[in-house]
């Protein structure tokens, strides 16, 4: 596994050169700084914590900046471990877009927008319960009945109602990486990727 931390852009359109329009989702990946190194013989298995975005000194607890301190780089934002990765890396040395490759396979990672306490319409689809007749009105976006009267006598667990919507932990699989700009570390992606303009993500191979 190779990955990165990075931070969403937003989304545009490229065209190829026969024409055809792509939707990719732009994302400012890296340089993230190695700031720990797992081996088996210590840890009992391999990874590379990778860290992103600057933080404020004031805002670091001196256990943060010991630990950053020891790959000499400033503290930051965002840490992220990722196991079993596939280049060699010391510590304190970068890991930029040049991971990737143009047409390569991953997979994004991150937290949907969230949307508060919604109904089950938009929550799971529902219809409503039909049209105003035999004296309904405002029922179009009711949930229904909800469990049985004197048998369970209570509503079973499982039901779908309404309730606190999004701000989930999302993974999207196979999307392609449709072009790198080395120089400004942007990775264009296909598709939507989740979070707002400005969330965290998790890009991995």
């Amino acid at each position: 596994m190779k990955g990165i931390i990075g931070k969403k852009i937003g989304m545009t359109s490229v065209f190829s050169p026969d024409g055809k329009q792509t939707a990719v989702t732009i994302i400012e990946a890296g340089p993230c700084v190695v700031t720990q190194v797992k081996t088996k013989e210590t840890d009992g298995y391999t990874s590379l914590q990778l860290a992103f975005g600057d933080k404020k000194e004031k805002h670091t607890t001196a256990a943060e900046k010991n630990h950053f301190a020891k790959s000499n780089t400033s503290p930051k934002q965002f840490v992220k471990e990722f196991r079993n990765f596939s280049i060699e890396k010391a510590l304190g040395e970068s890991v930029t877009v040049d991971i990737f490759a143009e047409g390569d396979k991953v997979e994004v990672v991150g937290t949907s927008k969230g949307k508060g306490f919604q109904g089950v319409v938009k929550r799971h689809g529902f219809h409503g319960v039909g049209e105003q007749s035999h004296g309904q009105h405002d029922r179009q976006r009711a949930p229904g009945s909800l469990g049985n009267s004197s048998d369970a006598s209570r509503v079973m667990k499982g039901v779908r109602m309404a309730g606190r919507m999004g701000g989930d932990r999302v993974k999207v699989k196979s999307l392609k990486v449709v072009k790198i700009f080395p120089e400004k570390n942007y990775i264009l992606v296909s598709g939507s990727v989740p979070g707002h303009n400005g969330a965290i993500v998790y890009i991995q191979k």
